[in-house]
């Protein structure tokens, strides 16, 4: 009993003091402080960002974030590109998911009309059109364009000189090379028909320079989309006439069985005197072969001009619209959308261009040939304007391609092959 009753003169004493502490002045007046009045440290806010690339290539530019935004932690989420749709989809569908998205042309307009992303029109005008179109839903921005992809010709710079031959300027002198450098015993072109992609950007490479570049054209990968309008009737004219490839045998049959590593290794070892690919690829190339000399030239068509490259943008980053951290998220877009923010992205990812106005990369010297096609914006690809189904329609049209070279079908039998496709994925 008495042990009870000392503990709580103990505990009403110790209350007494800490109130008669914390109410005084010292002796200037100011009020004595404890640690409870410390302000605490602003807490991070934490959003969590996927994408279908590792994260060593956007390391640089994660650096930047946590530099620049100290109050942003970013959570980065890998997830494999076979996965990838199908997992975001789902937690999407789900009112969930990451904060900020990456997507494809495609998803993301399948997206914005499913109600998943936020407008972010904003950000809209400090783009290229070339850039922010793709990613754009009833005049909306959906989603700012990263770095490029481009795909354009390489071409082995000694085999050329040792024959005396320059980087064409329209179709017609391409074919002249292929068939300089096949009765001289060389290769012309290796071409991994093995896989359905080098023919369909091949021949979407003349098209757009013979066909959509045409002012009155602008809009037909839009419409072709929607439903408006067919291949068939309206590409018929620039396929036939890039099929010489085909007819003269500088794309044989043979090429149905080389796939893409072989293609590669044919060229990078010097037995082929071009080939069709893009950046990915340069690094395995020197790997191969050092020494090795080479440029690129983009695809021409009929008439001289600065050419076109296959490309776009690699990613878009979109804002997940249930997420609730937008404003840390639009901190990050906003930073993403400066220069310093650009030039971070492209350090882990060089040999693309940026859609962002007035900023401009300096290319490495394997790229000197397309720099004037760089200059003229003239970087694209067709099927990210088809819509919801444009990787099926565009690998359907790229294996009617290798029945055409296979000598099973026709150019118009390939067109309308594609367009009952879409006709199909339409309904």
């Amino acid at each position: 009993m008495k042990k009870k009753t000392i503990w709580k003169f103990s505990l009403c004493a110790l209350t007494a003091l800490s109130i008669l502490v914390s109410g005084c002045g010292n002796a200037d007046g100011d009020r004595v402080t404890t640690g409870q009045d410390t302000p605490k440290p602003e807490q991070k806010v934490k959003i969590r960002m996927a994408y279908w690339n590792k994260e060593d290539s956007m390391k640089t530019l994660l650096d930047l974030i946590e530099e620049k935004l100290p109050n942003v932690e970013v959570d980065y989420q890998f997830i494999d590109n076979k996965q990838y749709d199908n997992i975001i989809a789902t937690q999407l569908a789900a009112q969930s998911g990451p904060d900020i998205i990456s997507v494809a042309p495609a998803t993301s307009a399948k997206y914005a009309q499913l109600g998943y992303l936020e407008d972010i029109s904003s950000l809209s005008d400090l783009y290229n059109d070339a850039g922010k179109n793709v990613y754009s839903t009833d005049g909306k921005l959906y989603a700012i364009p990263g770095i490029s992809w481009f795909e354009g010709i390489f071409y082995n710079k000694e085999i050329f000189a040792k024959y005396g031959l320059k980087p064409p300027t329209t179709f017609e002198e391409e074919l002249e090379l292929h068939e300089v450098l096949l009765k001289n015993g060389v290769k012309p072109q290796a071409f991994g028909a093995k896989s359905w992609e080098p023919m369909m950007k091949s021949s979407m490479g003349f098209v757009m320079n013979d066909f959509l570049s045409k002012s009155e054209n602008k809009d037909f990968d839009v419409k072709y989309g929607q439903g408006q309008i067919t291949l068939d009737g309206n590409w018929n004219e620039s396929i036939e006439k890039w099929s010489q490839l085909i007819q003269k045998g500088y794309i044989t049959k043979e090429m149905l069985g080389v796939d893409y590593d072989q293609a590669l290794d044919e060229f990078a070892t010097g037995k082929a005197a071009m080939w069709e690919s893009g950046p990915w690829a340069l690094e395995t190339i020197k790997a191969k072969n050092p020494d090795i000399q080479i440029d690129m030239f983009p695809f021409y068509g009929s008439e001289p001009g600065d050419g076109w490259l296959i490309g776009g943008p690699g990613v878009g980053f979109a804002v997940n619209s249930k997420s609730k951290q937008k404003e840390a998220v639009m901190q990050v877009l906003e930073l993403i959308s400066t220069p310093e923010g650009q030039k971070a992205f492209w350090n882990d990812n060089k040999g693309g261009s940026s859609y962002l106005k007035g900023v401009e990369f300096e290319m490495p010297t394997e790229y000197e040939g397309v720099k004037e096609t760089f200059k003229a914006g003239n970087v694209y690809a067709p099927w990210n304007n088809w819509g919801n189904n444009a990787q099926s329609l565009i690998e359907d049209y790229g294996k009617h391609l290798q029945e055409l070279l296979g000598g099973q079908s026709d150019v118009s039998e390939v067109l309308k092959a594609t367009d009952k496709k879409a006709a199909s994925l339409q309904k």
